[in-house]
Order: C-alpha cells, then structure tokens, then sequence
C-alpha cells in the first residue's frame, strides 16, 4: 500500500477518515493487517507529508494507533501522554495537524484500565506526575456513581474505565473551548473531534 499523496488526503472527507480508521482496527482486531512496505512508504514520504487522521492516545505501550487502526507511515499524526488530555503544546500540535497539514478527524482516544485514571482515582502523589494526574482529576469528580469513597478507586475497574470515558468526552470539550482554530474547522465542517475507546482485553476500538 502506497502512502497518501496531497490528492488522496484531498478526497478524504472528515467521515472517510473515520471510516477507514474503523475498517483498520476491523483488520487489526481479526489479524489481517494490510500488507506494507515500510521502507517504501518511508521513500514515498521523504518530500511531504499527508496525513488523514490526528489521534491522542494515552502512553500507554498496549495503545499505539498505528498498530491498533493498521496504518503506515505518513497515514496518522500521533500524540500521547498519559491520560490522553490536552494542553497548549497538545493544542497547538492538533492546529498544525489539522489547519496545516490538513488532516481530516481528531481523535481522543482513551482506553480501558488505564494507569493514568487509575493514578488519578487514587490520587497518587509522585514527583512530575502529581500535577499531570490533577489534569484528569475533573474527570474522576464528574463521575458521580458511586458515591461510596470506598469503591471510587482503582480496585473498582468499572469507576475507573467510566472515568476514562468521561475523560475523554471532557477532552473533547476542552478541545473546542480552548482552541478557536480547531472550533472553527470542525464548524465549517473541514474536520471532526470525536472520541473513542481501546478495549485492552479484545483490541477493539469503540467510536462516539
């Protein structure tokens, strides 16, 4: 498979790119990836970049989208940090993913049992990570069931996986509220922020 040209991103709408990100988890998921030639692709690249797709994903080393939605080089913009949230050097990432370089859908994408909202539910205090986990704190907090502070922690898997899930969806929103660049591309209709969620357990990606 060739890598994507400025004409074939061209004629990706922002619902395509969705599409071909769920028939490539579809491939992943039942072991029929598509069969690559890296190097080649890593040639075809060489002078320019087109992108379909910006995703934000956690760091965690069970969730890289590249695997997980069976694309090659130059398919995908990545962006990772734990807890897959957002900030001005995220944003501003996003802006020239999106604005610039012209591609079609923004994913958040979190993902089951993460570390991250597990930290977060528990409210770990740890060097760098105290002030990454508060970043993912409102999530946990707008989480209201259940209310029994004895089951709103990381051994409660479910808490923690509707935490992850209202992360995302407040990410979502902070996306929109935080960047005017963005806001304004997904109201012309040029992109869409959307957001999902990997199953660890099956690889299965599950769109909103």
């Amino acid at each position: 498979m060739k890598a994507h040209t400025l004409e074939t991103q061209s004629a990706i709408s922002p619902n395509k790119a969705i599409e071909l990100l769920k028939e490539g988890n579809a491939r992943f998921v039942k072991n029929k990836e598509v069969s690559r030639d890296l190097l080649a692709q890593v040639t075809d690249t060489s002078t320019g970049q087109y992108p379909f797709a910006t995703i934000l994903s956690c760091i965690d080393s069970r969730v890289s989208s590249e695997i997980i939605f069976d694309q090659g080089i130059g398919d995908i913009f990545s962006a990772r940090v734990a807890g897959n949230f957002v900030n001005e050097d995220i944003l501003g990432s996003m802006e020239f993913a999106c604005k610039l370089a012209g591609t079609k859908v923004v994913v958040v994408l979190g993902h089951t049992a993460c570390g991250a909202v597990k930290g977060a539910c528990d409210d770990a205090k740890l060097g760098n990570l105290t002030a990454l986990l508060s970043k993912i704190k409102p999530a946990v907090n707008a989480v209201i069931s259940p209310s029994d502070p004895s089951l709103r922690n990381s051994k409660n898997i479910d808490f923690v996986n509707e935490v992850a899930t209202k992360n995302v969806h407040l990410t979502i929103d902070n996306i929109r509220t935080q960047s005017p660049v963005l806001k304004e591309l997904e109201d012309s209709n040029a992109i869409k922020i959307v957001g999902a969620m990997y199953d660890i357990n099956n690889g299965v990606v599950t769109f909103y």
